[in-house]
């Protein structure tokens, strides 16, 4: 039995491990993948509705990080610059919070949090976050925001095509 999880877009999937279900193509992220490699599955968080968020997540059902491969660490250090600057030069985002954690009920993942000014109502430091997120959640599900996060997505999805 699997847990039931609510997406940010409002459907519910019953799933094992999300990230096992999003990186095989079992569960469809909002606004397709951003970048596939053949370690790693680059999309867009699928429970926080925030543009640019993005969740860099393993193909292999793994936890820690000592358990990277040579290749996934070359490969995963690779993808996290490239993102980043994409999220620089096409989002505009200046500040980004990475936040990583082996004691998941998914497999191994990196969030790339965007912070834009009206996060730091919630403060400024990483215990900020998970308000963050919860606002996110419960407030940005709307047809506008939804256009943003899709428009991101592209964008996204665009710059990493042009970086090689």
């Amino acid at each position: 039995m699997g847990r039931l999880i609510t997406l940010a877009d409002g459907r519910r999937v019953e799933v094992q491990c999300l990230s096992c279900a999003i990186t095989s193509g079992l569960v469809e992220p909002t606004g397709g993948v951003i970048k596939e490699t053949e370690h790693f599955h680059v999309h867009q968080d699928v429970a926080y509705p925030i543009p640019g968020l993005v969740i860099l997540a393993s193909k292999r059902h793994f936890y820690c990080m000592d358990e990277l491969t040579v290749g996934e660490m070359h490969e995963y250090i690779e993808l996290v610059h490239k993102i980043r600057e994409v999220q620089r030069k096409t989002l505009g985002i200046e500040k980004v919070y990475y936040f990583y954690n082996e004691d998941t009920t998914h497999h191994f993942h990196l969030w790339m949090v965007p912070r834009y000014e009206w996060m730091y109502e919630f403060g400024h430091s990483v215990e900020s976050l998970r308000p963050v997120l919860l606002y996110a959640r419960n407030n940005l599900n709307t047809e506008e925001n939804m256009s943003k996060v899709i428009q991101a997505i592209d964008k996204l999805r665009q710059g990493l095509k042009e970086l090689k």
